[in-house]
């Protein structure tokens, strides 16, 4: 077992930026740990008692965990779905090795391979949590950088299916129309 490795390697989260934003020249975008931890927090605000929360807790804090070693492959990266899949299971994989001999490993690929698939209502509201998060960062990114993150709102539209993640979207969607009428 390797922790110590396993560690320094998510710790890289931290440090490397969502690539969405660089790509918009963002000017200090947001770690992929950042967006981990606001959808982790996130999951914590449901009212929705048949989710399992702890779950959803524990795979929004997952979810990413691979792009640790892959980076984070945006849709402009062109690079096809089996492909990205492929490498960050491949990653997640390694990541898991180092510390195959705790319960974690297996939680850890357990929450990554449930999320990839969305065919539980944990993994379809973790990843509508996803969508939300990230225009939610466009948002603030939009207020304050005077920046057009259109492209982004475009993107999730029409595609957040649970109740209450929906009504936020909705709010937020609402203020930005706001916003965008008085500007």
């Amino acid at each position: 077992m390797d922790c110590i490795t396993f560690l320094r390697f998510v710790g890289q989260l931290k440090t490397n930026k969502r690539t969405g934003w660089v790509y918009n020249d963002v000017d200090k975008p947001e770690s992929i740990a950042d967006h981990m931890y606001r959808m982790a927090v996130m999951t914590c605000l449901v009212k929705d008692s048949s989710l399992d929360s702890a779950k959803c807790v524990k795979m929004a804090i997952v979810h990413d965990m691979a792009e640790c070693i892959v980076g984070d492959i945006a849709p402009a990266d062109n690079i096809p779905k089996a492909e990205k899949m492929r490498r960050e299971t491949e990653a997640m994989d390694h990541l898991c090795s180092l510390i195959e001999d705790t319960p974690a490993a297996t939680e850890f690929k357990a929450l990554f391979d449930e999320y990839n698939e969305q065919k539980t209502p944990e993994s379809q509201f973790v990843k509508d949590l996803d969508r939300l998060e990230m225009i939610i960062q466009a948002a603030e990114y939009e207020d304050s950088q005077n920046k057009n993150l259109q492209e982004f709102f475009n993107s999730t539209k029409g595609l957040i299916r649970h109740p209450e993640v929906k009504e936020w979207d909705k709010s937020l969607r609402e203020q930005q129309a706001n916003k965008n009428k008085s500007s």
